[in-house]
């Protein structure tokens, strides 16, 4: 099996990583099944390393409990991530607020530890810059974790160019999470991206929603595919005039995935992928049959004419939330 380096960590992982926070919150909540996504957690684990990414908001802790219990006898076929800095405040509404306060890392990082049911934390990330808190404030809180033993490596998620900067001038990032799929290619602009940074200070890009949070898979063609509730019912992607016209994008997916015999999610995240040795992919899905599509994605060899074909794909209408 390939792997890939997860930055300077010295962990080598599956190149394709298996994102959580589905299994809990977000999308299609009706069809939740806690046992059915332990089940294709350790499936995930078969294929080991693997890094699991969930984060403390994901359920209000609801997902961390999931993946611990996954990861029960398994430790070592995994690499956990996960995230502190936001707070859930209605878990109904899915009303968010930053919280980057040391206090408030401090209590996260170790009720995380007790769902995870795990002695460290391979991977723990600032979820998102709280504008209340300096980041030199949130990153020294973090620093001090891994100095008591209880994170290995720290990383930042939705950073600019310039935060990640400030944050790896005090500890080295170790991951940059942030969405990248073929209808968010911001992450690559090569003065402002922040893949580039990330390869220039040897660290690892993980995009998460690499399908475009299932869009790009083609298995939804119009906008009522949503149940209430999901959050693309509302987002500004999934409605309206902007469906039809992202429709465009799949199709182009679609066309190359019939030349390889392939799934349009499989060529989806081959794409990614071949956007640089440092890029981890976390696709998430609750279904077996996705799960073995996303992980053999890796094996999948793009052309330079697929690549080339794929980068000429529209761009998406509608903003990203």
């Amino acid at each position: 099996m390939s792997t890939r380096s997860l930055g300077p960590t010295g962990l080598d992982v599956h190149p394709v990583g298996l994102g959580c926070m589905g299994m809990s919150w977000g999308y299609a909540e009706s069809q939740r099944d806690d046992a059915v996504s332990v089940a294709v957690i350790r499936q995930a684990l078969d294929a080991g390393p693997v890094l699991l990414d969930t984060a403390d908001a994901y359920g209000e802790g609801h997902n961390e409990t999931l993946v611990g219990r996954a990861l029960a006898g398994r430790r070592g076929d995994a690499v956990v991530a996960t995230k502190t800095g936001i707070v859930v405040d209605d878990l109904a509404t899915r009303a968010l607020s930053r919280d980057g306060s040391p206090e408030h890392i401090r209590r996260s990082a170790d009720a995380s530890l007790r769902r995870l049911g795990v002695d460290v934390i391979d991977l723990y990330y600032l979820h998102r810059v709280d504008p209340a808190v300096p980041l030199e404030e949130s990153w020294g809180a973090l620093s001090e974790l891994v100095r008591a033993g209880k994170v290995r490596h720290l990383g930042l998620s939705e950073v600019t160019r310039e935060q990640a900067d400030t944050a790896h001038r005090a500890h080295p990032v170790a991951a940059v999470q942030s969405e990248l799929s073929l209808w968010t290619r911001e992450p690559l602009d090569p003065d402002s991206g922040i893949s580039g940074w990330c390869a220039e200070h040897g660290a690892a890009f993980v995009p998460f929603a690499p399908l475009g949070r299932g869009f790009l898979t083609g298995r939804y063609t119009r906008p009522e595919d949503f149940e209430a509730g999901d959050f693309r019912a509302t987002n500004p992607r999934f409605t309206g005039t902007a469906f039809i016209a992202n429709l465009r994008i799949t199709h182009a997916v679609e066309k190359v995935a019939a030349r390889h015999g392939a799934t349009a999610a499989q060529v989806a995240i081959a794409w990614t992928l071949a956007q640089g040795d440092h890029v981890v992919p976390i696709p998430g899905t609750k279904q077996p049959r996705y799960l073995t599509d996303n992980l053999t994605a890796a094996e999948l060899p793009l052309t330079a004419e697929d690549l080339k074909e794929l980068d000429a794909a529209p761009d998406p209408t509608g903003s990203r939330y």
